[in-house]
């Protein structure tokens, strides 16, 4: 795979990536696609996915995290990265 493939997924949203991986995903169900299109097509979808995984793994940890304060008091607060 090119970087140039990985490139034009790095760019996406979650819900373009989601859109395109579920075309990808019928047109490989079809069973109509030459060989050739049918291995990029399931090269760029296997990006797609784990795009769309990092995607909302990132999305959850930034939604909450728990934190524990000295008296033992649970929290959520939102995620800071720094």
């Amino acid at each position: 795979m090119t970087d140039k493939i990985t490139d034009s997924v790095t760019g996406l949203s979650f819900e373009q990536a989601m859109q395109e991986l579920e075309v990808l995903v019928r047109r490989l169900e079809e069973g109509r696609l030459p060989l050739e299109e049918a291995i990029q097509a399931y090269e760029r979808g296997t990006l797609l996915k784990n795009h769309c995984e990092t995607k909302l793994q990132a999305a959850k940890l930034r939604v909450d995290q728990v934190v524990v304060n000295g008296t033992g008091e649970i929290s959520l607060t939102p995620f800071d990265p720094e």
